[in-house]
């Protein structure tokens, strides 16, 4: 298990895959700052020399850091990086959220900080692609 927050919960964790490491961290630090600092959420972007693209053992050290029990959510941004996303799926404990990258990100992890369970974040993530911005 992971850490306990002091009332004894576990929080949903979310990993955001980008081809990009500075989008990646940008969008973590964009749904921290929305949905509270002690959210665990985690950037997997780029590769391990630093260029653009995706990186399978990138990801897994995000998800191992951001698991707490409760499941992890992988957001992708586009193409190899959801490929590589799917790798990792395992029902009921890691899932793949096909929403937008950054409207989606930020849903759940106001979703995970309010300690909605797996499905729970994995539905508001998926509520997001009919946001309206007008």
């Amino acid at each position: 298990m992971g850490v306990r927050r002091w009332w004894g919960g576990v929080m949903v964790g979310l990993v955001l895959v980008s081809h990009s490491a500075g989008l990646a961290a940008e969008a973590v630090a964009l749904a921290k700052g929305i949905a509270g600092a002690g959210v665990p959420v985690a950037a997997a972007g780029g590769t391990e020399d630093g260029g653009l693209g995706t990186s399978v053992d990138l990801v897994e050290a995000a998800v191992r850091g951001v698991d707490q029990g409760d499941g992890v959510v992988l957001i992708p941004d586009l193409g190899s990086s959801v490929l590589t996303a799917r790798l990792l799926e395992e029902d009921g404990r890691i899932v793949v959220a096909d929403v937008p990258f950054v409207e989606g990100a930020i849903a759940a992890a106001v979703a995970a900080g309010a300690d909605a369970p797996l499905a729970d974040v994995l539905a508001s993530a998926e509520e997001s692609r009919t946001f309206r911005k007008l």
